[in-house]
């Protein structure tokens, strides 16, 4: 599979609504609440079915209610599509589940 090229965190949130440029590389970052600890995880599940059909897989970290995912494209040294159209799947799956802005 051909890898996209590498676009950068600036041009990625020119384009998302609620993410953040990551400190110290180029990524892109957003953390998501919800209702409990099921509801994260349901998520998380339904994004990891989406991530893995997509063949890129987030660093997310989860505490309970709560989600912190950073998106990167490790092998083309940052930010591309894939990590926008991830990131629009995971916000259309938040609003889904629920998630508290």
């Amino acid at each position: 599979m051909t890898r996209p090229a590498k676009i950068g965190a600036p041009a990625a949130l020119g384009r998302l609504s609620g993410w953040s440029a990551a400190d110290g590389r180029d990524a892109i970052v957003k953390t998501y609440s919800f209702a409990d600890f099921n509801a994260a995880f349901g998520w998380m599940t339904r994004v990891a079915l989406a991530a893995e059909k997509l063949d890129h897989h987030p660093e997310w970290f989860n505490v309970y209610s709560r989600v912190e995912v950073t998106l990167a494209t490790h092998d083309a040294g940052g930010v591309t599509e894939l990590d926008v159209t991830l990131a629009a799947l995971m916000d259309k799956a938040a609003g889904e589940a629920g998630a508290k802005p």
